[in-house]
């Protein structure tokens, strides 16, 4: 797996939901904050407005794309002067269906159909790629711009509208295509800036994104700072530095905290015992694997894969 790939697996947890909603005139929704959340909306048709809290609103039309990394809360309307109500449509809700499709209808006025979504993310585990993002991601609909985003947004709003068969498994795809594609496009555009830092210079960097692909994809090797800059390309010293000014911490404080987050994601979605778990992710014993996981989590390996996943309600109408 490639380094966000990787760290969305890590950072996921449970399934995705969204829905494509009908809205006619006039019309106010708000959607509250929800913290360990990201959520999308998507303009499939017609026009919007975007109401922040603490900042003016936004004018939206057909194909325009919002995320939000981090679940902050925000209201949509048909118009900047129209009431806002509690939600009726709210995916980021544990009690949602993986889709649904519904018609809202104000008083016969214009149509907006809006498809909207919501990931649920280990508050725990945050990735600091994650932490790099703004509050919103505002991808405009122009021309040319952001092919692999309107195909996801397209293909979406489409199986959603007339699910057929696999559309369970059709849809939780790309709402994962979907998430890929929104973050690719932003890095893309933080590339572009002359004064690029973080995590969008870091997957964008020769070096330092070399020797990330190394440690994700084999995590278990015992590295150190001199091959890590041999895959880079620099000196020990040089490599340390670059790593550390991007990234934010040593290539192997990065490294150690990389592992002991992949074993939290196989405790949760697998069943291997400890001693296998402590080979992936680079410790040579399942006792030096469960100290280090108690340093970093709190918690033995054990507790953590009991507690970690309580089980999920059955799903039931999308905002009941």
């Amino acid at each position: 797996m490639d380094v966000l790939s990787d760290v969305i697996a890590v950072m996921r947890t449970g399934r995705p939901r969204s829905a494509r909603v009908e809205w006619r005139a006039p019309w106010g929704q708000r959607f509250p904050a929800a913290p360990g959340s990201a959520g999308f909306q998507v303009v499939l048709r017609g026009a919007a407005w975007l109401l922040p809290p603490d900042a003016p609103p936004v004018a939206l039309s057909a194909g325009d794309v919002l995320f939000f990394p981090r679940g902050h809360g925000y209201a949509m309307a048909d118009s900047p002067s129209t009431p806002v109500t509690e939600p009726q449509c709210d995916p980021y809700t544990d009690e949602s269906d993986l889709f649904a499709s519904a018609s809202i209808d104000g008083q016969g006025g214009p149509a907006t159909v809006l498809l909207c979504g919501g990931y649920r993310l280990d508050p725990s585990r945050a990735h600091p790629l994650l932490r790099d993002l703004p509050d919103l991601i505002h991808l405009p609909a122009a021309p040319g711009l952001h092919s692999g985003v309107r195909a996801a947004v397209e293909l979406l709003g489409a199986e959603i509208h007339q699910p057929g068969l696999g559309a369970d498994t059709i849809v939780s795809s790309l709402l994962d295509m979907l998430l890929l594609y929104i973050l690719r496009a932003w890095f893309a555009a933080e590339h572009g800036h002359c004064e690029v830092t973080g995590w969008a210079a870091a997957l964008t960097d020769p070096a330092v994104s070399a020797a990330l692909d190394a440690m994700h994809r084999d995590p278990a090797r015992p590295w150190s700072v001199a091959e890590l800059g041999a895959r880079a390309g620099l000196s020990r010293a040089a490599f340390a530095r670059r790593f550390a000014t991007l990234v934010g911490q040593p290539p192997l404080a990065y490294l150690t905290w990389w592992r002991l987050s992949s074993a939290g994601r196989l405790l949760r979605e697998t069943d291997a015992p400890l001693s296998e778990i402590a080979a992936q992710v680079g410790y040579g014993s399942e006792f030096a694997f469960a100290n280090a996981f108690k340093r970093e989590y709190g918690v033995a390996p054990g507790k953590y894969r009991r507690t970690a996943c309580p089980p999920q309600p059955e799903t039931s109408a999308m905002g009941r």
